[in-house]
Parts: C-alpha cells; structure tokens; sequence
C-alpha cells in the first residue's frame, strides 16, 4: 500500500507524550496545588507514551508497506526567501527510530513506577521524562534544520533537568551544569555548520539542500582553500560529538549517572545519546562529498570506542560501568558512520538501545535489591535472590559482548567487517580499535556480571565509601539482611526488553543491512564499498551466527569473558596485582585521562583569565572608570568652571550680555 501518511496521525505521535507531560507537570506538582496525585499522574503520561508507540507502530507498518510522508505542518516566518517550518520527514529511518525511542520510553515510563515510588518528586519526574520523548520525537521527525535543532536543544534541556533531578546534592548540580556546557561546546559547532549549509544552500529544508549538494563541491571557505563542504560535515559533527559523548567531549555522560538510573536508561543509552549518531546518517548525502570528514569520524570514533572501555574495566560504580560502556559502543556506531556504513550504524543504535536499556534498569533493580548500595564491590551472589535480574542480565551481557546469534552481534560484527573492507585513512587504527574493544568490553560487562551475581556474598559487611543512587550516604543491606527482588513493574519491562536483545538481531539484519529498508534514504557514493562487500559475503542471518564462532571476534570475547571469570571468582590477587605492578597505568584510568582536569586548567582556567580580564579592563576601567565615575568627574568639573561665572553682581552678567551680542553681530557680518 504505497502512498502519503496522514499528517494529523503522525502529529499525535510527539503531542501525546506532550499532553501527558504538561497535564503531570502543572497539575501533578505544586505548580497548580497538586491536583491530581501520583497514580493519574504516571496513569497520563504512560498512555501518552502507549499512544505514541502504538501509532508509530503502525507508521512503521505503513512505510514498509512504501507510504511516506514529507511535508510542512506550519509556516512559522517567512524571512526573505527563507521559510522557518515545523514538517515532519517520515520515511523507513524516522519510523525505525519512532518505535525504538517510544518502545524503550514506555518500558522506562512502567519501570519507574517501582524504582520512584518513594521519592517526594514522582509526578515531576513522569512530567519530566514525557517531556523528553516529545522533544526526541520532534528532533528525529522533522524535515528541516530548523526543527531539527529545536529537538536537539530541547533533549539537551529536558537532560539538564533529569541529571540535576536531585537539584540538593552539589555533585547533581556539578553533574548537570558539566553535561549543558559541554554540549554547548558542540552545538556551537553544529549551528555553525547549519549556518553553512544555509549560507550557501540557501534552505534549511532536508530535501532543497540534498538537492544542492552537487553545487557545493567545488565551492571552498572564503579566505581559506578549505572545501565548504568539508568545513560545514566536519562542524556539523561536532554537534554529533557532543551530543553522541564522542572523544573529548565525552566527560559529561558518566557524571550524568548522577540522575535517577531510570534516565540514565532513557537517555544515556538509548535515546539522546544517538541523536547525534541519526542525525550524521540523516545527512548521509552531504558525508559522502568529503572523505576528510568521514575520515575525522572514524578517528574520532575509533578512539572513543577502545579508550572509553578500558575505563570501564576500573570502575567499581554499577551504573558508571555501564555509562563507560555505552561511550565505548557509541564509539562503535561513529566508526561505522566513518566507513560509510550508515545502515550499519544505525542498526546498531536500534540494537544498542535495547540491551542497554536492559541493562541499565537491571543495575537499577539490583540497586533497589541491594538497598541503593552501587558499589559491585559490596555485592556477590545476587543471582539466588533476584532470578529474574540475573538472567535479564546475562541476556544483556550477552548481547553487549557480540554472542553469535544475539542483537548485539549481527550489528558489532558488521561494524568490524565494515571497517576492515574500507580504505579510507585512518581505517588501520579503527580496525586494531574495534577488534581490541572486543576483548575490553568482553571483560569489563562479565567482570561486572560476576562480581554482582556470582561469587562471595560480599553484601553485610564492611563497605568501601560510596553514594546510593539517592545521594545520601548509605550502608546497603545490614548484616543478615538478604537482597531481595524487585517489584513487578520493575522486572516486566526487563522482561520485555531482553526479548529484543535477543532476537531483534537475527530477525532484521537482512532487511536492514541487505535489503530495500534503507532505500532512498541513506545514500552511499560509488567509491565506498565497504556495504557492497558486507552484502556480497552475507548468506543469512543464521549462517553469519555459525561462521561467527570460527572469527577472530568470537575468541576475543570468549577471551574476555574467560579472564574476567579467572580474575574475579578463580583468583582475586591477578587484578590486584595488575594494579600494583602497573600503578602509573592504573592512576591514568582512575583519572579517567586527566580529561577533567585539562578541562579545568585549560578551559575553566582560561575562562577563568578572561572573565578576570574582562572584569579589571571592562568592568572597573572602561564602565566604572570612565563611563561612570568619568562621566561623574566631567559633569563635576564643567560645574566648578561655571559656578565662578555665577557671581551675583548684574554688571557681570549684563557685561556678558553684550560680549556675547558682540560676537553675534560680528558672525553676522563675516556671513553676510
């Protein structure tokens, strides 16, 4: 059934999740005395997130059935020739994208039924995380830059809010100003590479700028010989960078677990986080002019998929694990982008959202079971006590590390072998990467999977210093006190999430990857050949899953997995004599590169200078020194010359009378 979508059906597709965020969000709080209590509250905002899914559902349906939509819902201003619009793009990526934020956004909006129940701010959170699957939608449906950039700092604000959604405990207030200042830095690259693009294109419409792409070739930065269209990907991508946490500009997502855990699944695993990632593959058909700006993706990748996970390996926090993890296979997702595999890309970002999201809420439970202890060092066996924590999570695992015939697999394996079939510079360093972070990942998720459910019981004793998920100080189960299970509405969406880090995977590879799915939206140039060979070795979902276990890749992570089991439930003193033996190393990664305070010294420093410059030269010297107190001065001197004219004596001032008659008539006679 090939045809036009309904516009009116898709525009209830963001303004549910809005409805549902406003009705909580006014008459849920004390903004309008509490009207309604928790239970209308997450009742509202879940629906409108049911609705959302349900049409994007059948929006998916309907665009493998070859309907499309590309239009304009509201003319905002016409300024010139150029028009600002709301539109909406929906075509076999839009709604691909539809369903994965609106699926993981309502397992989310269940789960923190449970995980929130006792916190004084429940109906602000639901508002708060309807709101950003409104702005998440809008960003990954518009048509525009316009639009595109409304949805990209609204995610950005609405992320603001969750990460400090403990606005009383400084390190959420530190956490959540790091996360808007450092996406700053890259959205001030973003909008100037849509300044570009506008400049020279003369639209912000998708579609009038794709068509220009040919006329920008040759044109070059003006005083530069810089291409143009090299500079506006390259700018346009550091947008990506920021909001994608892409190596440097990755330091504030494992400070963002400083956020309730049911955000760090929403936001930093399966949704904001791969706005940037959508975003490079939506502009496909302007990567592909500049193999300069694909090769600065792929290196900027590279290096954030194998330096963020060996960060993972030391981090004790259940929750910053996972964070480090998810920058890593963001890495991963950038490194195809990089070799032209734009299909590739993306399928891993669905793939990714999925087991991510389960893994997040699964830290999340066991967080509840373990009392909001974080710290893995203090738990252990867990696997007795919380059956179905335990087995979602190895599910996930599972999938994160690549098994052949789970999600995670069909699409990291496809980002190896797309990176070993390109030639683009910089691809030797990115496949070393990629097939070294096999190993890493492999090692960090089972290191963190055994210390949690398998081995000593570790929980009732003794505790490292650590903060609960709730900021306070807290001591986790006392001694005899037993982990316990979550609750129903904590483990369904589990559940249901691991059932797509399964089998999601094998079910969708071939359409995806080597089928029509991606037709006419994602465009490749001739040169690059990486998916053609991808295609040309493809024989089947499951036939891939067989030779899988005869790959370089698949003993990595069988490695990886066998060194965390020896290390951390077989013999204990191998990691602690790494640390000894290797302290300089060991202090780099706990230091986490010293990024944070080369950030500090360097950019805050320096602000700091400037600010200081600013304020002695600007502020004291040139406003307070000569504008006011100058000004001040000057009216005070002119006062003191005219007040000695101010004698009181008439022959004075009839005196001046008739100099200054005088000095009239004789200009008068110089003019006449």
């Amino acid at each position: 059934m090939a045809g036009q979508l309904n516009p009116n059906l898709l525009l209830c597709v963001p303004l549910a999740p809005l409805a549902g965020s406003l009705i909580a969000g006014l008459f849920g709080t004390r903004f309008f005395g509490n009207l309604i209590g928790r239970t209308a509250s997450h009742t509202v905002t879940i629906v409108g997130v049911l609705i959302a899914f349900l049409i994007s559902a059948l929006t998916l349906q309907q665009v493998l059935d070859g309907a499309t939509y590309n239009g304009t819902l509201y003319t905002w201003m016409t300024v010139g020739s150029l028009t600002m619009e709301i539109g909406f793009l929906v075509d076999s990526l839009t709604a691909m994208m539809m369903c994965v934020v609106t699926f993981v956004s309502l397992m989310v909006h269940i789960y923190t039924i449970g995980y929130m129940q006792d916190d004084e701010g429940y109906n602000r959170f639901f508002a708060y995380i309807s709101l950003f699957t409104f702005a998440m939608l809008m960003l990954v449906m518009s048509n525009n830059f316009l639009q595109l950039f409304f949805g990209w700092e609204a995610v950005g604000l609405v992320s603001y809010l969750l990460i400090g959604f403990w606005f009383k405990r400084p390190t959420a207030i530190f956490a959540n100003m790091k996360a808007f200042l450092v996406n700053r830095v890259g959205d001030f690259g973003f909008i100037l590479g849509i300044g570009l693009l506008l400049a020279y294109a003369g639209s912000m419409n998708y579609a009038e700028v794709f068509a220009k792409r040919e006329s920008l070739v040759g044109l070059t930065l003006p005083g530069t010989d810089w291409m143009l269209i090299t500079v506006a990907c390259i700018c346009l991508f550091i947008g990506a960078m920021g909001k994608s946490a892409q190596f440097p500009l990755h330091v504030w997502l494992p400070d963002s677990m400083e956020g309730p855990t049911p955000i760090s699944a929403l936001i930093h695993a399966a949704t904001m986080v791969t706005a940037g990632i959508f975003m490079v593959a939506r502009m496909s058909p302007l990567f592909e002019l500049s193999d300069t700006a694909l090769s600065f993706v792929l290196v900027i990748g590279s290096i954030t998929a194998l330096f963020m996970g060996f960060l993972g390996i030391i981090q004790n926090d259940i929750k910053r694990v996972v964070a480090y993890s998810t920058l890593s296979q963001l890495g991963y997702m950038t490194v195809a982008l990089g070799t032209s595999a734009y299909s590739v890309a993306v399928f891993h970002l669905m793939t990714h959202a999925f087991f991510k999201a389960l893994l997040f809420l699964a830290a999340g439970a066991v967080i509840i079971g373990m009392h909001h202890d974080q710290d893995i060092r203090n738990m252990g066996g867990l696997r007795k006590y919380m059956p179905i924590t335990w087995i979602t999570s190895l599910l996930g695992s599972l999938a994160l590390i690549g098994t052949p015939f789970f999600s995670g697999f069909y699409s990291k394996d496809s980002i190896i072998e797309a990176v070993h079939a390109t030639h683009i510079a910089g691809s030797g360093f990115a496949n070393f990467a990629v097939l070294a972070g096999v190993f890493v990942t492999a090692f960090y998720s089972f290191r963190m999977y055994f210390l949690v459910f398998h081995g000593e019981e570790r929980f009732g004793k003794a505790h490292h210093d650590h903060h609960d998920d709730h900021g306070d100080e807290h001591h986790g189960l006392a001694p005899g006190e037993k982990p316990h299970e979550a609750p129903w509405v904590v483990t369904l969406p589990l559940v249901l999430l691991a059932i797509p880090s399964v089998v999601i995977g094998f079910l969708t590879i071939a359409p995806m990857l080597h089928g029509d799915f991606f037709k006419g939206v994602i465009f490749v140039a001739d040169q690059h050949t990486a998916m053609a060979e991808l295609s040309h070795e493809f024989h089947g979902a499951a036939a891939m899953g067989l030779h899988a276990l005869t790959t370089l890749p698949f003993a990595l992570a069988l490695a990886g997995v066998v060194s965390a089991w020896y290390c951390y439930l077989i013999n204990p003193a191998v990691p602690a004599w790494f640390f000894r033996t290797f302290s300089p190393l060991h202090k780099l990664l706990d230091n986490k590169y010293y990024m944070d305070k080369i950030n500090e010294f360097v950019f805050a420093g320096g602000a700091r200078q400037v600010g200081t410059g600013l304020s002695v030269a600007g502020d004291r010297t040139l406003i307070d020194g000569l504008m006011v107190n100058g000004s001040a001065k000057l009216v005070a001197w002119f006062s003191t010359v005219t007040r000695t004219l101010q004698t009181g004596y008439i022959y004075h001032y009839a005196f001046t009378m008739i100099v200054a008659v005088a000095l009239y008539l004789g200009y008068l006679l110089m003019n006449s």
